[in-house]
């Protein structure tokens, strides 16, 4: 008998001491403290305000009634939000089925079957006959250590990762249509300047050959003059094509075919926004920022599939109750002796798996990592993203109080040159080398102008492009994840 007792023990210890097990395996990834991220040399001349976040609707301020129209339109038809819907609507059902995981499940069968067994096996008894049951059977699992719920909440965060997406793509695509707006505006503005240029070449050219003619010029000026005439010819089809690419552009955001450009009326001149910086940047942007929210919740999913994984070596029990009525041949299905039924729990534990569950559990490892390392990464590269469009506004203010300077000059030089051929003492030749330099400033300026307007868009864009989380899904859980404890 003791050698029995102890050939149970040991092989007990043995099985025991085999189970599959999660010891060593951990994450790595460390979220980074914003609060750690310095910013305030970069940022050290910038204007603070606690009120600096922008609006929802922010392209309204840069006051173009039409503009407003286009991205109401294009957040209506484009295809890509549609697809961004259905991506959230997709993960919203795999958090369906992953809460349906965890309830009781119930269900109830029926089927007939007839079959007749070979002769030889059951002598001369073997006959044809029907079995006629039907079921009612119930399972449930007791989820002893929460891995169903863990999963339920991983699917859950990647769900809400998914519609906060959604989100981030609206917000991207009415930022797009405003840089397409606006690009479509500097389009039109270096059409026009383009047509001055070849009118003002042209009539170069014209006065050139007059003196050919009158033998005070050559022939080598007026081939100068024809190179100037195909150049502005080409700058203008160059700025057409530009109008045309916008238009297209714009098309494609609004969901829409070519012609819908067509009908697009030339853009007023946008007044660029001007923005401080928000107090306490760094902190607050992860709350401002849809992608910063989306990937806080990819991180928490993480780390629940990690806490569902770790259940996987843990004892698993279940509920099972089945009752049926079962009745071969000819006899009736709906009497007392056709009545079955069984009733009892199981119990499940890995022992044996062949690494499987260490394997699935280092992969959840490797993907929690990888979500933090993108959320880091994706916090590191908003913060600089901010400080570089304000250092890049505030460089091209000063360029166009230059510019300013500069074209203030050149209006003054056209206007003097004016002056002096209609005093008789310069040609109008000379006056009108000197407006090509006037047209050289304003292609400047339009350019600066054009560069402030996309800028003051890209700085609205980093910094969140009016996004508010919604409270109701759960802000305050994405805002500060859970970080799986080490084993």
């Amino acid at each position: 008998m003791r050698l029995h007792l102890l050939a149970a023990a040991t092989a007990l210890t043995l099985v025991l001491a085999g189970c599959a097990s999660s010891g060593g395996l951990h994450p790595d990834g460390k979220l980074l403290d914003p609060s750690a991220l310095q910013a305030q040399r970069s940022l050290g001349d910038a204007t603070l305000s606690p009120a600096a976040w922008p609006d929802q609707a922010w392209w309204s301020g840069l006051g173009d009634p039409q503009l407003d129209a286009l991205i109401s339109e294009a957040l209506a038809g484009n295809p890509g939000l549609a697809a961004a819907d259905a991506r959230a609507r997709a993960a919203q059902a795999a958090a369906g089925i992953a809460d349906a995981a965890r309830k009781p499940q119930l269900g109830l069968g029926a089927s007939v079957a007839g079959a007749r067994p070979p002769s030889g096996l059951l002598g001369d008894d073997a006959r044809f006959s029907v079995a006629k049951y039907g079921y009612l059977s119930f399972n449930w699992g007791l989820d002893l250590w929460g891995g169903q719920r863990a999963a339920w909440e991983a699917a859950l965060g990647q769900a809400r990762a998914t519609e906060v997406e959604a989100r981030a793509a609206r917000i991207e695509l009415s930022g797009n249509v405003a840089r397409a707006y606006a690009q479509l505006g500097y389009a039109f503005a270096q059409h026009d300047l383009a047509q001055a240029e070849l009118e003002r070449a042209s009539k170069a050219r014209e006065l050139t050959a007059q003196r050919v003619h009158a033998g005070l010029d050559s022939q080598l000026q007026l081939k100068q003059g024809d190179a100037e005439v195909a150049t502005a010819e080409q700058q203008r089809a160059v700025a057409q094509r530009a109008i045309d690419a916008a238009r297209s552009a714009l098309s494609v955001l609004l969901g829409k075919g070519p012609d819908r450009g067509l009908d697009i009326a030339r853009p007023q001149p946008l007044t660029p926004a001007a923005l401080a910086v928000p107090v306490d940047l760094p902190v607050e942007l992860i709350g401002h920022r849809a992608d910063l929210v989306a990937a806080r919740w990819r991180v928490e999913a993480a780390g629940h599939d990690i806490a569902a994984a770790r259940t996987g070596f843990l004892p698993n029990v279940k509920l099972g109750a089945m009752a049926g009525l079962l009745a071969m041949g000819g006899n009736p299905l709906l009497r007392a002796s056709s009545l079955f039924y069984q009733v009892g729990p199981s119990l499940s534990l890995p022992i044996f798996d062949g690494g499987r569950l260490r394997a699935n559990l280092a992969g959840k490892d490797a993907q929690y990592d990888l979500a933090v390392a993108q959320y880091n990464q994706t916090l590191v590269g908003a913060l600089n993203e901010v400080a570089d469009d304000y250092a890049a506004q505030q460089s091209l203010s000063d360029q166009v109080a230059a510019q300013q300077r500069a074209l203030d000059a050149a209006n003054d030089a056209w206007r003097l040159a004016e002056q002096r051929y209609r005093a008789g003492v310069g040609s109008y030749l000379e006056a009108l080398s000197v407006r090509q330099q006037l047209l050289l400033a304003e292609q400047r300026m339009a350019a600066l102008k054009a560069q402030q307007v996309d800028l003051s868009v890209q700085l609205i864009q980093a910094l969140g492009g009016g996004y508010r989380p919604d409270p109701a899904a759960g802000q305050t859980t994405a805002s500060t994840p859970s970080t799986p404890a080490h084993s």
